[in-house]
């Protein structure tokens, strides 16, 4: 697959991403220019999770997102739809359950977490409005939900170098450090294709969360947006309904 569009076949990316998974980490440092760590940290600060409380981690790859989890207490679970991801991070980490699903369709009962997260993965599913539905689903009432995705830099110049950046040297840089360069054209595409950060905080109010945030990195290169479950579902549509009218960017 070397085309992106928000039409993608699930069993295409997740073969890409088998393929990659050995070196994905490592390469993602290189590509990012060793921001990801910055980045996770946070989201972990976001999340906010407390000893004893458990964490939906969604496209968690080979784990290193629930790994501070773990780490300070929190039982994560880490769940991505590829199993080869899934392989790499249980020879690592042992003590993390790394379970296989699928975001539109997730292998757990109703108000399981206290907060449920998604760094990177989102723009990679079928359905992505679909997967903010289940994970308001599986979040308990008046849980959090946080997402860290690429986005689009708020700046015309700071832009157009970034999009320069994807469509050139990314692959370039890509062809000489992953053994699919392929799948980094993949990942160049799905980011300029994703909608900006107002579109997603939109998402988030259409599936029924509330108090939609969202704070730029970068200069908006990621932005890392933070919601509530209500704490009476009955009345999320309604409040969702409220919500959309005060959706804001975060400081």
């Amino acid at each position: 697959m070397n085309r992106a569009s928000l039409e993608k076949r699930p069993e295409e990316v997740a073969a890409m991403f088998d393929d990659v998974a050995p070196k994905y980490d490592v390469v993602n440092d290189v590509l990012s220019l060793g921001q990801t760590h910055r980045w996770r940290r946070i989201v972990v600060d976001a999340v906010g999770a407390a000893k004893g409380q458990k964490v939906l981690d969604l496209a968690a790859g080979t784990g290193t997102s629930s790994e501070p989890y773990a780490d300070n207490g929190v039982y994560v679970v880490a769940c991505d739809f590829s199993l080869g991801m899934l392989r790499v991070g249980k020879r690592r980490r042992p003590d993390i359950d790394f379970i296989a699903g699928d975001a539109t369709d997730l292998p757990f009962a109703d108000n399981s977490f206290d907060a449920t997260t998604i760094s990177f993965g989102l723009r990679n599913v079928h359905r992505p409005q679909q997967a903010l539905a289940e994970m308001l689903r599986v979040t308990k009432p008046g849980g959090k939900l946080v997402i860290a995705e690429f986005s689009q830099p708020t700046v015309r110049l700071w832009r157009t170098m970034y999009t320069e950046y994807l469509m050139r040297a990314l692959p370039a840089i890509a062809t000489k450090v992953s053994s699919n360069p392929t799948a980094y054209v993949y990942l160049a595409e799905s980011i300029r294709a994703w909608p900006d950060q107002d579109a997603l905080a939109s998402w988030l109010t259409d599936a029924g969360w509330q108090d939609v945030a969202y704070r730029n990195l970068n200069g908006g290169i990621v932005a890392v947006h933070r919601a509530t479950k209500p704490a009476d579902t009955a009345t999320a549509p309604a409040q969702a309904r409220l919500s959309r009218r005060s959706t804001r960017p975060a400081n």
